[in-house]
């Protein structure tokens, strides 16, 4: 494919997604579900369960495999500038008063879920055919384990700002847990293909690169954000060539995090954290909202989307380990992050929609999936059969919130956000 060709692909793949995104999210919102929710569905009925089903022909000339590095590199563009401003809105003053509820609520949210996912990874194993025949069974469980303990990050952070919940104690105490969960569980990947490669050398690295960055933030970035800060303050304007150093940083960011093997939502999540609240703050999302959050995020979760096959359930044992693994999923992190978040102080609701929201995967889930499968750790048939799962604790996550808590805050005038 040239360039041009790849270009104008890309212009016809944009219009497409943004279409289904919103005519597929438009009627998500009539079900109490978020807009990302839609997003990501449309993502898989853009792909090969059901366009590609009904007219693969026509699936194969919007989407041709040559033009998905194309499609995934501007998504993850997208991704990252979108979880910078998460870490924009991201109350550190909030964190440092609910820091040991969020690491209880981590904690618990990681070990429950990833010890009940070991312990099934030995069945499976016995069973066969849902690991690959080189995998051992300590790797097996690792990665199980793993799998079953991520959060979806990027999706809970939306669902969060959606619901009016951005800087609010619930918001943060919830984005802080999901930001260490997740950043366990990658450290536990690492591990696995560590272990898998038999190369240490992968494991080792993104860990210790993953604290030399968050060093560097806080030492380095924050005092220099804050120097930022008062010199957009007494202009009242946020100069071009600041803004471009910021996006300089940005993507630096995103390209070192991603490089030691932590992912870019991490960097620039951190990134953005940095930031101080005040006129820095609200220039920044002035000028990259609007366009991160209508269109460049949305081909995040159609890339996605495009790269999910349900067709492959296609037996009864798959479709009871199906729900043997959505069980385990929702009592090993909802159950468990919502007990903890009592046993730290919560009232019961706010407990109920910490452990509402901490269970969805969405898609941070199948990218894990995907690397255990490029691997070699994981068959397809347990790949399809976690992405289900994945699939539906996303989709419980917004209707078990309102039910528990958001009607309620609402009714109160506690709660902002769309209902």
């Amino acid at each position: 494919m040239t360039p041009i060709e790849s270009s104008m692909t890309l212009f016809l793949q944009i219009a497409i997604v943004l279409t289904a995104g919103r005519l597929v999210g438009g009627a998500a919102r009539r079900f109490g579900q978020p807009q990302v929710v839609g997003e990501m569905i449309a993502g898989v009925l853009l792909g090969p369960s059901l366009f590609g089903l009904l007219a693969p022909a026509w699936q194969q000339a919007v989407f041709p495999a040559a033009s998905m590095n194309v499609l995934f590199t501007v998504s993850q563009i997208g991704l990252a500038a979108y979880m910078f401003l998460v870490g924009i809105e991201f109350r550190t003053e909030l964190l440092r008063s609910h820091a040991r509820g969020a690491i209880v609520v981590s904690v618990a949210g990681m070990a429950t879920p990833f010890a009940l996912g070991a312990a099934l990874a030995g069945t499976l194993v016995r069973e066969g055919g849902w690991f690959d025949p080189a995998t051992s069974s300590r790797v097996a469980a690792l990665f199980l384990g793993a799998a079953m303990s991520i959060t979806a990050f990027p999706m809970l952070a939306r669902i969060i700002y959606e619901r009016g919940l951005s800087g609010s104690a619930l918001g943060t105490l919830c984005l802080a847990a999901g930001a260490l969960d997740d950043a366990s569980a990658w450290c536990v990947l690492a591990v696995v293909v560590a272990s898998f490669r038999g190369d240490w050398w992968a494991a080792a690295r993104p860990i210790g690169g993953a604290l030399l960055y968050a060093a560097v933030v806080a030492i380095v970035v924050r005092p220099l954000a804050a120097r930022i800060e008062a010199t957009v303050r007494a202009k009242g304007d946020l100069p071009s060539s600041l803004f471009t150093a910021i996006m300089v940083a940005l993507m630096l960011a995103a390209w070192y995090t991603d490089r030691i093997g932590i992912y870019a939502v991490f960097g620039a999540f951190l990134l953005g954290a940095a930031v101080p609240q005040g006129a820095l703050a609200s220039h920044l999302r002035n000028r990259l909202e609007p366009i991160v959050v209508t269109v460049l995020l949305p081909l995040f979760f159609a890339y996605s989307g495009l790269n999910t096959r349900l067709d492959l359930l296609d037996s009864r044992q798959a479709w009871i380990w199906t729900a043997i693994l959505l069980a385990v999923a929702v009592v090993g992190k909802g159950a468990a992050c919502g007990c903890a978040a009592i046993a730290t102080g919560a009232d019961r609701r706010t407990a109920f929609a910490t452990g509402a929201l901490m269970n969805a995967r969405g898609l941070m889930e199948l990218i894990a999936l995907n690397i255990g499968l490029e691997q070699g750790v994981i068959t397809r048939k347990l790949f399809s059969v976690m992405v289900v799962m994945a699939i539906v604790t996303t989709l419980m996550a917004t209707p078990l919130f309102e039910l528990g808590y958001g009607r309620w805050a609402r009714s109160r005038g506690l709660l902002g956000g769309t209902p």
